[in-house]
């Protein structure tokens, strides 16, 4: 018995020190707290989704690098605007996040044409500004 407890004690630490090899250099961001230049039709986003799983939003989110799928709502607050409540739905917007970027996600209003009903091509979300952003080291093990 001695010898399963030793065995399965050393077999607990090599674990734990192969989680040490998760830990992960998270170096971009994404962001959609910056409020964008109305006057060029830009608005504000909230996101509900990352990579397809639904988060809580944050101002920003820590990423590594890489691509990266947000869904966002739109905050388009406009006189011009005259679409039924269902056509207000999330998109999506792919980013390649960069090491040591930070990418500011908004909602761009087409002013091109009168959108009425439930014609959804209203807007699209887009990155409005990128930035740099100094990098840190991430332990995801704790």
């Amino acid at each position: 018995m001695k010898k399963s407890f030793s065995f399965l004690m050393m077999l607990a630490l090599m674990q734990g020190c192969a989680t040490s090899v998760d830990n992960e250099f998270v170096c971009g961001s994404v962001a959609s707290y910056l409020t964008p230049p109305i006057s060029e039709s830009l608005y504000r986003v909230v996101v509900t989704h990352l990579d397809g799983k639904p988060v809580i939003s944050r101002p920003y989110y820590k990423l590594s690098a890489g691509p990266h799928e947000f869904t966002v709502a739109e905050l388009i607050e406009s006189p011009e605007l005259k679409v039924k409540l269902a056509a207000r739905t999330p998109k999506t917007i792919r980013v390649d996040v960069i090491n040591e970027q930070r990418f500011h996600l908004a909602a761009e209003f087409n002013l091109d044409k009168i959108y009425t009903g439930v014609n959804k091509d209203y807007w699209q979300p887009v990155v409005w500004q990128q930035e740099s952003l100094e990098c840190e080291f991430l332990d995801l093990t704790r």
